[in-house]
């Protein structure tokens, strides 16, 4: 059974790239329209907003490809500390240079990289600007400025802005992005901004920031999950009190934006002696509201990935040592958004499993509602089993049926254990697909079987313990959305991946 679908995604495209094309024109000169969010690879706006799929933004700037130029942004402290993108599992600076191909690889122009708020002392953030430059990409330098947000009179001056690198592109319409928030792109464009101003150049700025959506409630699902995904920034949505003031209209924007607004509306105002924006919320570009054509379905899934947030913060804090302060933040989020973890229907069939047997269990939601389990066993690790119980299930094969004899199994727990040092003899998912693909050659049984593998995309797992770095990133590759109880199941200190 096909999943519901919430979101229009060719609607979308297509609204937005022609109010993109109209805020050009109203700005009539250059537009450094800054990108919120990932440009590709979108997952939170799939998940919440279903119908959206990962590439949609980068799909729509494509009818705008021939007429853009792609910039950059890397926060210097973000390379120094290593920060990792989440859903990827890399570090920033791979993540640009996985960007970098992509967008090349689209045709988009990318020349240049802003390497924000970097000092001398940045070590690893200047190592990785000198093997850029080697690369062949452009990278300009922008400092660290006292006083930011709030000096306006500091910050738009010859030592404020002025003092930073300018890019020189070759296009009218500039888009300005990064892999993660936090790093620098609104500053780059007010730089711009500034640096045009000083050349003679007329430019203004717009922004694309899908979440929150300005045009639906404050406390609305959608938004609430917006601010669960930003638990650790501790973002908030708040109710634009500048367009509020302007129009007598209650819109939606954050914190951050609002915040920033005085800044932006000085900058202009200095640079044209008035500006175009009367609130944040006028600045933006965003219509992925326009896009939700089923409301019932998005509050839905944007309620599921609130839970999912949550059980990610308490994993996390559990592996790290850490206090309770995000997995509280979203927990408040998730009582704004009426909605809790017993509304995740795997959880209480893995947990019913786990305490039948007395192992780790999981459970896995197929797309027609089905809901199948797995449990531990002397072969096989729980999700192992789950995996190849949910393969059956799809393929209407018989749920007793063996795809695995235990005599094909034995052989690789002898040679984990005896010749690669494995303390867990059972097959981890990974283990289990590569034995059935061989077996899919003799067994027609195992062929119907691996070739369902294509609909476990989307689908929902829970497990009772921790999952190792194998299990999580096959489900990741299979696109299944995981959640675990915040608990190991081995007692050691040492946890061997």
């Amino acid at each position: 059974m096909p999943r519901s679908l919430g979101f229009d995604r060719e609607k979308y495209i297509r609204l937005q790239s022609s109010h993109i094309q109209e805020r050009r024109q109203q700005i009539g000169g250059k537009l450094y329209l800054e990108m919120g969010g990932k440009l590709f690879d979108d997952l939170h706006a799939s998940r919440i907003l279903p119908g959206f799929t990962p590439d949609n933004k980068i799909v729509m700037l494509e009818q705008l490809r021939d007429e853009l130029e792609i910039v950059m942004c890397l926060n210097a402290k973000d390379i120094e500390r290593q920060k990792i993108r989440a859903d990827l599992r890399i570090t920033y600076e791979d993540d640009a240079l996985r960007m970098i191909d992509v967008f090349r690889e689209r045709g988009f122009l990318i020349e240049n990289i802003v390497m924000t708020q970097l000092e001398e002392s940045d070590t690893n953030a200047i190592a990785f600007r000198e093997r850029l430059v080697r690369l062949g990409i452009r990278v300009a330098h922008h400092r660290i400025i006292p006083g930011y947000p709030t000096d306006i009179k500091k910050i738009v001056s010859d030592d404020g802005l002025g003092r930073n690198d300018y890019v020189a592109t070759s296009r009218d319409l500039i888009v300005v992005t990064a892999p993660g928030p936090g790093s620098g792109k609104l500053a780059t464009c007010l730089s711009q901004i500034y640096h045009d101003y000083r050349r003679g150049i007329n430019s203004g700025y717009a922004k694309f920031e899908t979440f929150p959506i300005w045009n639906l409630p404050l406390e609305h699902p959608v938004n609430l999950a917006y601010e669960a995904a930003t638990a650790d920034l501790d973002d908030i949505n708040v109710i634009d009190p500048f367009h509020l003031a302007a129009y007598g209209k209650q819109v939606t924007s954050y914190n951050r934006d609002v915040e920033v607004f005085p800044l932006l509306k000085a900058l202009l105002e200095k640079i044209s002696g008035t500006s175009p924006y009367a609130s944040p919320t006028d600045m933006g570009v965003n219509m992925a509201g326009y896009g939700i054509v089923d409301d019932a379905v998005c509050r839905e899934a944007a309620k599921q990935e609130i839970i999912r947030r949550y059980y990610k913060a308490l994993v996390e804090e559990k592996a790290q040592g850490l206090d309770d302060t995000i997995s509280s933040r979203i927990g408040i989020v998730m009582s704004k958004a009426n909605t809790s973890i017993e509304e995740r229907r795997v959880v209480q069939p893995a947990l019913d499993v786990a305490a039948r047997t007395g192992e780790p269990a999981s459970a896995i939601e197929l797309a027609d509602g089905t809901i199948i389990t797995g449990k531990t066993s002397a072969l096989l690790g729980c999700s192992a089993a789950m995996l190849l119980n949910a393969l059956k299930h799809l393929a209407g094969l018989d749920d007793d049926l063996h795809l695995l004899s235990p005599a094909s199994i034995e052989p690789i727990q002898t040679l984990k254990v005896e010749h690669l040092g494995s303390r867990n003899p059972r097959l981890h998912t990974d283990e289990v697909l590569i034995a059935l693909s061989v077996s899919a050659s003799t067994s027609p049984q195992s062929r119907l079987a691996l070739a369902q593998l294509k609909n476990l995309q989307g689908c929902d797992v829970h497990t009772t313990t921790i999952l190792g770095n194998v299990d999580e990133g096959i489900f990741q590759n299979l696109g299944i959305r995981v959640t675990s109880e915040p608990k190991y199941q081995q007692k050691s200190l040492y946890k061997k991946h």
